[in-house]
């Protein structure tokens, strides 16, 4: 896979549109590589990604390749995979990228890759369990740096499988007319509200009066 390469100057201005420095950045910035590469960039929504993942890689690929929630070009699927697919408009051309398991250096056939993926691993269940110690603290940022390093350093090959997407090209975003709920008097759109009894509701107020 041929991809271009990014500009230092841009990746720290993604860094600062995130709000740190991460493995899971890092990852969106090579997947945002190798989507430019194999895609393009392309005005308003010429271009468009669904993501299956809401972790830090999606701020990555949404400052690097232009697609946002606010335009409609970037689609969240909640699937908890580090996946994400991109579809070209004017031919309808589109990947899926997937990032390999071995990516994060949890399985790798580096044993210092495997250590550190392993470290991070430990220490992370420690930190949403019961918080870290300041030398763990410590460990725990130099894991994550040198995680970040190696991505940021490994092939692209390395990193993603490149397959061929299955699902159809997602439509253009729509501008539709808002309701006001019957319940809370707030606008919403159309096709996001609900009936119930005769009333029309926004999604909120129509799951409290389900509850009751």
């Amino acid at each position: 896979m041929n991809s271009i390469k990014i500009d230092p100057e841009l990746i720290k201005k993604t860094i600062d549109f995130h709000g740190h420095w991460c493995p899971g950045l890092a990852i969106g910035i090579r997947a945002a590589e190798l989507a430019l590469s194999e895609i393009g960039k392309g005005p308003d929504e010429e271009i468009v990604a669904v993501v299956e993942t809401d972790m830090c890689a999606v701020d990555a690929i949404q400052y690097l390749t232009g697609c946002t929630f606010g335009k409609g070009n970037l689609i969240f699927k909640d699937y908890g995979k580090n996946a994400f697919t991109f579809y070209r408009r004017r031919d309808g051309k589109a990947i899926r990228i997937v990032t390999r398991p071995s990516a994060f250096g949890t399985v790798s056939s580096s044993t210092t890759s495997a250590e550190v993926g392993s470290q991070l691993g430990r220490l992370r269940k420690k930190l949403l369990a019961e918080g870290l110690t300041e030398e763990e603290q410590k460990i725990w940022e130099e894991a994550r740096e040198a995680v970040s390093k190696r991505i940021m350093e490994s092939t692209l090959e390395d990193l993603f499988e490149v397959k061929p997407s299955s699902d159809p090209l997602p439509k253009r975003a729509r501008m539709l007319e808002s309701l006001i709920c019957e319940a809370c008097k707030e606008s919403v759109m159309e096709t996001r509200t609900r009936r119930f009894q005769g009333q029309t509701l926004c999604i909120p107020c129509f799951e409290a009066v389900e509850r009751r």
